[in-house]
């Protein structure tokens, strides 16, 4: 397609790898490719960090004023061709186009909140020890930073990582999923139009992300990465950034229960359960992957989920009314399978789907009907495991104190949902739940303003929010002396 990126975004200008090699970026509903992307090799990479260095000392002292109306006009840019955008992402990653769109005006958001966020990143004053001296806290930015996104939300991932970054005066590079590449450099596009001087941002993707960390992690220049996948990635990304002490913020991965309670309003959970499990088709981070209700209600919430789930059109993303797309790739939907079918040979039950999906306008083979488990137990692969696709597993449970042990029984804790009328329960649930972020009578929890992030194995930091650039920002304590006459 003629309207698609495909080279680097570096130092301001486009460029081909200094390979000239290319890899293939291809649409999961279709199974074409869509264009031929620079394939970026550690020299590249090496350039671009190059580029980001000598830019840091001018957007580092730049006024905090200035930073935020680059990006309001990046924003604006951005919000005027959204359509565009999100038909790219449509296109390589398969989530409907609906979804797209809402991840980009999610997206978006988050410049927007951090454009003035860089107005407001506070020193302090504090009362000294004697009247000689007077003792004052400032923030500086870090200086250059990276970000690895992945393939799931490859705009909203780029956006909440690089609106901290830019609004603490950091520089960034942003190496984006392999799979999803495009997205990127759209953003990188808009940024530019947007005036945002050279070097500060850069767009380095490549098929093989070995050789473009390496040289991040090995490059002292850089003082933070910022990284969204697999815990086992993060592990190694955390291990690689001691040799320099970079920070990191790591954001892996997630193993949602969703509770509901005999009490809730079970047309509510149910509206919310959709929600969250079927968003890009199950393949988010936060995604509801055990399914607990209480044995007093289970049979009429799986009725109730069945008769919602059969509602939903697979298909084509591109297509009107379309609300489950492809799996991203024959990977996932190998996963997808492996679980269904690990769950049966357990002892599970298969209500609705358990089986791949032909669409006639879309020969891509990664369709995967919306599936619905009974019979659950806790010893099956998709209880223990992130599936990322679109399957419901519900496990029945008997009280409070049962479902908080199995629910708090992995080693993830990004987020947690539980749906009940009771406010004491309510109290008690959301102190018990070892999570980062927790959903009560709420699967929608995306919020701009509000600090995401996991604990345990689920990682490091907080994205967006008044904390979000606190991960780009050194404090600096300055005792000065001799003031008194």
């Amino acid at each position: 397609m003629a309207d698609l990126l495909s080279q680097l975004f570096i130092n301001g200008e486009w460029s081909d790898a200094a390979s000239g090699v290319t890899f293939g970026v291809d649409n999961p509903a279709t199974g074409e490719t869509l264009t031929k992307v620079a394939d970026a090799g550690r020299e590249d990479m090496q350039r671009a960090i190059d580029a980001a260095a000598a830019a840091q000392p001018a957007w580092g002292t730049s006024v905090a004023l200035e930073r935020s109306q680059i990006m309001r006009r990046a924003a604006t840019v951005m919000r005027a061709d959204i359509d565009h955008l999100a038909r790219v992402m449509t296109l390589e990653q398969g989530k409907p186009l609906d979804q797209s769109r809402g991840e980009l005006e999610y997206g978006i958001g988050f410049i927007e909140w951090f454009a003035e966020e860089a107005r407001r990143i506070y020193g302090m004053t504090i009362p000294a020890t004697s009247r000689e001296k007077r003792i004052t806290v400032i923030k500086q930015p870090l200086g250059v930073t990276a970000a690895i996104t992945p393939w799931n939300f490859p705009s909203l991932q780029i956006l909440r990582k690089l609106g901290a970054a830019l609004a603490a005066g950091c520089t960034m590079v942003v190496k984006p999923a392999e799979l999803t590449p495009l997205s990127a450099l759209e953003i990188g596009r808009c940024f530019h139009e947007a005036g945002l001087p050279k070097g500060v941002l850069a767009i380095v993707p490549g098929l093989d992300p070995v050789p473009l960390a390496a040289a991040i992690m090995e490059d002292a220049r850089v003082r933070a990465v910022s990284f969204t996948g697999s815990t086992e990635v993060g592990k190694l990304l955390m291990r690689g950034a001691a040799e320099t002490m970079k920070r990191v913020s790591l954001e892996l991965g997630g193993h949602a229960p969703l509770i509901v309670f005999a009490d809730a309003d079970l047309d509510h959970a149910v509206d919310q359960t959709v929600a969250v499990k079927m968003r890009n088709m199950g393949q988010t981070c936060v995604s509801a992957n055990r399914i607990f209700v209480q044995a007093p209600v289970v049979e009429t919430f799986t009725q109730r989920l069945v008769e919602r789930l059969q509602a939903l059109k697979v298909g084509n993303g591109v297509d009107p009314g379309v609300g489950v797309g492809p799996l991203v790739e024959d990977a996932a939907l190998d996963k997808v399978e492996r679980h269904v079918a690990d769950a049966r040979a357990k002892g599970a039950t298969v209500v609705l789907g358990g089986e791949r999906v032909t669409v006639a306008d879309a020969p891509g083979r990664n369709f995967y009907a919306p599936t619905v488990l009974t019979g659950v137990n806790d010893t099956m692969d998709l209880t223990r495991e992130e599936t990322f696709g679109p399957v419901a597993a519900i496990l029945p449970f008997d009280d409070e104190a049962d479902v908080i042990a199995r629910a708090n029984d992995t080693v993830y804790g990004l987020a947690a949902y539980f749906f009940t009328r009771d406010v004491n329960r309510v109290v008690r649930m959301t102190e018990a739940l070892d999570y980062g972020t927790v959903g009560v009578n709420d699967a929608s929890i995306s919020a701009v303003q509000a600090p995401f992030g996991g604990v345990k194995e689920s990682g490091i930091g907080r994205e967006g929010g008044p904390l979000g650039v606190d991960e780009y920002v050194d404090v600096k304590y300055v005792s000065l002396g001799g003031v008194g006459g």
